[in-house]
């Protein structure tokens, strides 16, 4: 048997070191997404959602606790890691639409009060994650970006930059939560009111 050359083992070496880089990628891949859709289904499903603790969630995605904290930091970085996941799609559709801008600015705040609607516990265990001002949050500094370059593009509108966080302050996670649990308010009223005032805001003679 000819015997192998240094080069010939370095490279052998290499070679496994990658294949066994790649698995390791490929699992923390794998767990990650299991920690995200284990955590989206319980805040889901909880009538409680502050009470859902790392332990849950670990069980639950059948990795350890040491796994999520190392991932995402703590309880508060996890759920931002769900929320942006959430988020993704609907912002490459966002993103990718044409439509006017008034049309815009009424689909942005739309989108947004469809995505906490169906996301009030999970947004309700955001604010209480110690995430503190949601005016610092990731998601919040994209809806706002997007919707004022939308409204500085509707004629007679001014201080876009206002506007922008006066409007999406209309549809807080704690209000549109208080308005459908505790007031029974149905998201199809809710729609239909944001877009009421929507057409107050900008008058409903403003540009196309």
């Amino acid at each position: 048997m000819a015997q192998r050359t240094g080069r010939e083992e370095r490279t052998d070496r290499t070679e496994r070191a990658d294949r066994t880089g790649r698995t390791e990628r490929a699992d923390a891949l794998r767990n990650r997404e299991a920690v995200l859709a284990a955590a989206d289904a319980l805040f889901a499903a909880s009538s409680s959602p502050h009470s859902v603790s790392m332990d849950d969630i670990a069980a639950a995605a059948g990795v350890g606790k040491g796994t999520l904290f190392r991932r995402f930091g703590d309880r508060a970085g996890l759920i931002g890691a769900v929320i942006a996941s959430r988020l993704e799609p609907l912002r490459e559709a966002q993103d990718a639409a044409a439509s006017s801008p008034r049309q815009r600015v009424l689909d942005l705040l739309d989108a947004a009060l469809r995505f906490k609607v169906e996301n009030r516990n999970l947004m309700a265990a955001a604010e209480g994650a110690g995430l503190g001002s949601p005016y610092q949050a990731a998601h919040y500094a994209w809806w706002h970006e997007t919707l004022r370059a939308a409204l500085d593009q509707v004629p007679g509108v001014r201080a876009a930059d206002f506007t922008a966080h006066a409007l999406l302050a209309a549809i807080r996670a704690d209000l549109v939560a208080h308005l459908i649990d505790d007031r029974k308010m149905t998201p199809e009223a809710l729609r239909s009111a944001l877009a009421a005032h929507l057409d107050t805001v900008l008058g409903s003679g403003s540009g196309s």
